[in-house]
């Protein structure tokens, strides 16, 4: 079993939570992370983002390939439905359209040549999708790619066996 008595989650300290006003507790919360992050902990994620990553379907790629700088990234969402995976991604200047180029596996999509020829953003999508039937659409100042959802049924089974 594992040692739960161990954690600070007894009878007492839910009684002192219990008693204590959100701002009592939102001071214990941070000064137990500046223990644990000395060197400072909100360098590594945006407080006010903190809660929007929770969404499970809704989220925005953070995601960057080696070829990619923060400079070129080009704003994107990405959200699934029951049958479809949809990127959107912020196009603030229309001529890009001419240069821009778009490819998908069968879990990651390319955006290439925005905002400069040579640039390239690679995205992981949240669900398997399609070879075919993606649709592009572009309307004020927003390229919406819908690419269908592939649903793969086959499984493998992996046999464990012990060694002695």
């Amino acid at each position: 079993m594992f040692p739960w008595n161990l954690f600070p989650f007894n009878k007492d300290m839910k009684d002192k939570m219990n008693s204590m006003n959100p701002k009592e507790i939102d001071s214990y919360i941070q000064s137990m992370m500046k223990n644990m992050f000395p060197n400072g902990w909100e360098g590594m994620m945006n407080p006010n983002d903190t809660m929007k990553g929770a969404q499970s379907f809704t989220h925005s790629n953070n995601q960057q390939s080696a070829k990619d700088t923060p400079s070129h990234k080009i704003p994107t969402n990405i959200f699934e439905t029951f049958e479809d995976v949809f990127l959107r991604l912020q196009i603030t200047n229309e001529e890009w359209m001419k240069q821009l180029r778009i490819f998908h596996t069968s879990n990651q999509a390319i955006i290439e040549n925005i905002p400069e020829v040579g640039d390239r953003q690679v995205i992981t999508l949240p669900a398997l999708v399609k070879k075919k039937g993606a649709v592009a659409q572009y309307k004020d100042g927003i390229l919406e790619l819908k690419i269908p959802k592939s649903i793969d049924m086959q499984y493998t089974e992996i046999d464990v066996s012990e060694r002695y």
